[in-house]
């Protein structure tokens, strides 16, 4: 899933090279971009909230295991991220434009809290959902352990997931309510990629992780079920948004507060049917694994760093279609070449740091 996703995220972008492209597989290609970082957020809270599940629940649990949890997460995203934003910010110096009035916000994760970003570094819009979605529910859960409650710690884990969703379900009917009709472009920037409105899509993983634990058998035996339910669901959608022509200026509160939770609910039920996959040929596995391995660099190089410095160098405005495919073509390779220089050089050496001896005897849960 996480090799589709970026792959979707990738290939969708290379869509700036052939400006004039229009019909159905276009329109495909730009929504899978969308879906992509939707799949990045729900797979990324169902596998993180696995492992809050087995810390909370744990008979031994203590402050220090979820601290150890975030110093694992933090190793793992905030190195590269900071490196790319200060080489984005070298990009900006190279072709000459103005770094963003908001440059700072962008150091604490803050460049879309409560407003659309600036056009700078615009992938990084999901990093902030993501490291906050990373706090937001270890520190609830510890909290919600302080006082002495009559009710199980699996329980209080649903709770709080339900809740974390509750909340930011609200804080978009609360957008609809201030902001009602708008255009697609003012959603897509305005509550689609703001973090107020964004954190529930990862706690619906959460959620698939409680059932996934908790409900064991259920999660084997209704497998085929689920992930059809989730196609129903996500297919019902468009053609609902197709024959009703919903759109953002006609049916606000459709849009505004129930596509993205229903988005998320059916790759949430695809969850069952990815998990459960045990095995497949070697020739199959490999290239996946490479790509779910440098995925993570792949999506903060991609735009801002390699196609916007492509596009800078080479001007491929006046191209033919044979020379903007092999354009297109030479972004995907260098995209993929840097990011695993990337991954190998930086980013695994920044992630295997959180394994030394010290962190492990100072925050271990055993």
């Amino acid at each position: 899933m996480r090799a589709a996703a970026i792959l979707f995220v990738v290939c969708s972008h290379a869509l700036w090279v052939f400006p004039e492209a229009g019909g159905s597989f276009v329109s495909l290609l730009r929504l899978s971009g969308v879906m992509g970082v939707e799949i990045f957020f729900v797979l990324s809270g169902f596998l993180i909230g696995r492992i809050l599940f087995r810390i909370f629940t744990s008979e031994e649990f203590k402050q220090k295991h979820l601290t150890y949890f975030l110093i694992r997460r933090w190793f793992r995203t905030l190195p590269n991220y900071y490196l790319v934003l200060l080489i984005n910010i070298g990009v900006v110096f190279f072709i000459g434009r103005e770094l963003p009035e908001s440059l700072r916000y962008y150091f604490g994760f803050l460049q879309n809290f409560c407003s659309g970003m600036d056009i700078f570094f615009t992938e990084s819009w999901s990093l902030p959902i993501e490291e906050f979605a990373y706090i937001i529910g270890p520190l609830l859960f510890y909290l919600v352990l302080l006082p002495k409650w009559n009710i199980s710690k699996t329980k209080l884990f649903l709770v709080v997931t339900l809740l974390i969703i509750a909340f930011f379900t609200i804080t978009k009917v609360w957008y609809n309510t201030q902001t009602g009709p708008s255009s697609l472009d003012y959603w897509n920037i305005n509550l689609k990629a703001v973090l107020i409105y964004r954190i529930d899509a990862i706690y619906y993983g959460v959620l698939a992780a409680y059932l996934s634990l908790v409900y064991k058998d259920a999660w084997k035996n209704y497998t085929g079920s689920a992930f059809f339910a989730g196609i129903f669901l996500f297919v019902g959608v468009y053609i609902i948004i197709g024959k009703f022509q919903i759109t953002a200026e006609r049916f606000p509160f459709f849009l505004n507060v129930l596509y993205l939770p229903l988005t998320s609910i059916s790759i949430a039920l695809s969850l069952p049917f990815f998990s459960r996959l045990k095995s497949a040929p070697s020739w199959f596995i490999r290239p996946i694994t490479f790509i779910s391995l440098i995925s993570y660099s792949m999506y903060l190089l991609h735009y801002s760093i390699v196609l916007q410095l492509m596009n800078y160098i080479i001007l491929p405005e006046g191209f033919g279609v044979v020379q903007k495919v092999g354009f297109a073509l030479g972004y995907l390779v260098i995209t993929i070449s840097l990011s695993f220089l990337l991954y190998r050089f930086f980013e695994k050496p920044m992630m295997d740091l959180r394994d030394l001896p010290y962190f492990r005897r100072k925050y271990s849960q055993k």
